[in-house]
């Protein structure tokens, strides 16, 4: 016997594949689906009861949970779509969809990164803090808070454009909501992996959940991140002296502190998401760039469809934007010509997605908009942040690109910054350092072999690269731009 939404729901969500999300309490099964109706893949997840008459007892209490996770709306938290109660002759289940996250965990993307790295890039790891801490403090200001309770970087996970969302934000609401003993599931794995120990506090199960318990996690991944791995010495569980070593090797001092803060014995001496964001290591006053940006993307409802497009190819590119006076030097220009439409439509849509969030000057309550934006964008265009691999190779044309080339006076290396716009309106920014016998095609070949852009564009974007690097080499000028 199907409920009736699940009938709607047989034709479109109907694949077989079983997926890893994170530790779910209570979750038999995960299953990757699609959904037709929104065309995206989504995760199916099942939670099987063993007596009908104890599914009746916590009906009304998971209907109310389920409610309250449909109105969690962040950028950087994984999405709860939908769910229904299905009681038929022989069983007791609940059904919810929730977003699939095809790029992976930020435990696998940092075990990749480890490959070629000693560190991570400090500003890419501010980045990432800031996004993380941007979705607990929306979740710790919720009515009531929402404690996610099993923050680890198997649970985080980290899209290709570099955006972070946290995935298993229902974990503590499942463990307080299902009865012990009365789903099929396990309610209490996420305790039972040895490797994750280390991410839960000392006061863990032992009091009323509260945010410091979120905060300790978080400044083990904090420190993780910037780490790559807290080494466990041979061991099956990461001692406390391992987690004290790794914080001792940070060479940033303000790092140090950061994380030190998070991972304090005493819970009442943490600090909270919200103040953490003001923690010198992370805030900065943000860009006008990147404040006007939230204001276009805020009220778009009131502009029409392309007027970013449209406006920027009216303007002629001799045209001074900007000019700044000096009395004892020359005038400094900013003309439109110096600004990339396809880089400000980039940085549009990455402010859109949640990757540069406000958190620093938003309210501490939940906003019913999502918010989108952290970090001035004057720095973020220096980070070179490892992409991770996509699963399938990329099919998308490339429409439109532009790059940026950058000579460095103390090596031979040139910096390359590639922009790519493809024809779903997808933007792509990769960078690396190419040495003077990088020829365009190897360059060209690894794209296509990391799936960063489709074999048919190649011929085509090794003319470009060669046209470009032609020019760079050829030129006075540091900085080349087509």
């Amino acid at each position: 016997m199907q409920s009736e939404p699940e009938r709607e729901l047989i034709m479109t969500i109907c694949l077989p594949l079983q997926v890893s999300q994170g530790n779910v309490p209570g979750v038999e099964s995960a299953s990757l689906a699609m959904d037709t109706e929104e065309g995206v893949e989504v995760v199916w997840n099942e939670v099987l009861f063993h007596d009908k008459k104890v599914f009746k007892t916590v009906e009304d209490k998971m209907k109310e949970m389920f409610e309250n996770l449909m109105q969690v709306d962040h950028p950087n938290i994984v999405k709860f779509h939908k769910y229904w109660l299905d009681i038929g002759d022989n069983h007791a289940r609940v059904v919810f969809i929730t977003e699939y996250m095809s790029s992976g965990s930020l435990k696998q993307f940092l075990k990749k990164t480890k490959k070629n790295h000693k560190s991570m890039n400090v500003k890419a790891w501010k980045r990432w803090c800031t996004q993380i801490l941007s979705a607990l403090s929306y979740l710790h200001s919720c009515d009531p808070p929402i404690i996610h309770g099993n923050l680890t970087c198997d649970t985080i996970f980290i899209q290709h454009n570099g955006l972070i969302k946290i995935g298993s934000v229902w974990h503590r609401l499942f463990v307080n909501v299902f009865p012990e003993g009365g789903v099929r599931g396990k309610l209490h794995q996420n305790r039972d992996d040895k490797r994750n120990l280390h991410f839960f506090s000392p006061e863990y199960g032992s009091c009323e959940d509260d945010y410091a318990i979120d905060i300790f996690s978080f400044g083990i991944c904090a420190l993780e991140m910037a780490v790559l791995e807290i080494q466990a010495n041979g061991d099956s569980v990461v001692s406390k002296e391992a987690i004290s070593n790794a914080g001792q090797s940070l060479e940033d001092p303000l790092m140090r502190e950061f994380t030190q803060m998070c991972v304090r014995h005493n819970p009442r001496l943490r600090p909270t998401a919200h103040d953490l964001l003001f923690h010198r290591v992370l805030f900065e006053v943000h860009s006008l760039k990147l404040l006007a940006a939230n204001c276009l993307i805020n009220n778009q409802y009131m502009l029409p469809e392309n007027c970013v497009e449209d406006k920027t190819k009216s303007f002629d590119p001799n045209g001074v934007m900007a000019e700044i006076i000096h009395k004892d030097r020359p005038c400094v220009q900013l003309k439109y010509s110096h600004v990339s439409p396809l880089e400000l439509d980039k940085f549009l849509e990455d402010v859109k997605n949640g990757i540069y969030p406000l958190m620093n000057f938003a309210s501490t309550r939940p906003h019913p908009v999502p918010r989108a934006l952290s970090m001035s964008q004057e720095q973020v265009e220096t980070v070179k942040t490892p992409t991770p691999e996509p699963q399938e190779a990329e099919t998308r044309k490339v429409v439109q690109m532009h790059c940026n080339l950058e000579s460095n006076e103390e090596t031979t290396k040139t910096h390359l910054t590639l922009f790519l716009k493809l024809d779903d309106k997808l933007h792509r920014q990769l960078s690396c350092d190419i040495m003077p016998n990088d020829s365009s095609r190897d360059l060209v070949n690894e794209l296509i072999h990391h799936s960063f852009i489709s074999e048919e564009d190649g011929d085509k974007i090794v003319a470009f690269l060669e046209e470009a690097l032609n020019r760079h080499r050829g030129s006075a000028s540091a900085i080349t731009t087509i």
